[in-house]
């Protein structure tokens, strides 16, 4: 068994003061980076996402309907796509990055970043699945931002592919004020709430 930690978009459009801020988004960050300091010996990889919207097309829009639908957030290369600065970065093996051009929940539709790369991914980088498997990752615990989008997205994907998926409840913050329907979801799928 060789487990992985994915946190998902941690970043400032996510935390408060965003365009699209999670109640409680800088606090997660603060909790993952004092849980990542505590914890990193358990984890054969920790491994981040974030959104990277170039031109999204319909998942911007002046009149969101917030379900497909959003204000512009996360634009590649802006202080609103960046990680929130209480997130301490400086121990993560690997960095994803998903949406470009098109809605992207899951980080498992996220590409590796590369450097100097203007988009930030290569068509030729690995996706998160195969980073993970190349990595000979076994188990994933998932934590960030937002609990009932994109934490519950990248938990759903991971355990369709086959990893043992917990989440980490007390690391993540929701938008919903009720997230038993998200914890619920997850459950069903044999996801693990801890």
């Amino acid at each position: 068994m060789k487990r992985a930690l994915i946190i998902v978009d941690v970043q400032n459009d996510f935390c408060e003061g965003g365009s699209l801020a999670v109640d409680g988004g800088a606090a997660v960050a603060a909790r993952l980076s004092q849980h990542v300091a505590d914890h990193a010996r358990e984890y054969g990889a920790v491994v981040t996402t974030q959104d990277w919207h170039i031109d999204p097309g319909e998942h911007f829009s002046d009149t969101p309907d917030f379900v497909d639908s959003w204000p512009p957030h996360c634009v590649a290369g802006t202080r609103g796509a960046a990680f929130h600065p209480n997130l301490d970065v400086s121990s993560v093996d690997a960095m994803f990055r998903k949406g470009q051009y098109a809605a992207a929940y899951s980080g498992f539709e996220g590409h590796l970043a590369q450097a100097g790369d203007a988009e930030g991914t290569s068509d030729d980088s690995p996706g998160l699945d195969e980073w993970l498997s190349r990595h000979g990752i076994t188990d994933v615990d998932v934590a960030g931002l937002a609990t009932d989008y994109c934490v519950r997205a990248t938990a759903l994907d991971a355990a369709r592919a086959g990893y043992r998926t917990t989440v980490l409840k007390d690391l993540c913050a929701g938008i919903s004020d009720d997230l038993g329907p998200t914890f619920h979801d997850l459950e069903a799928a044999g996801v693990r709430l801890a």
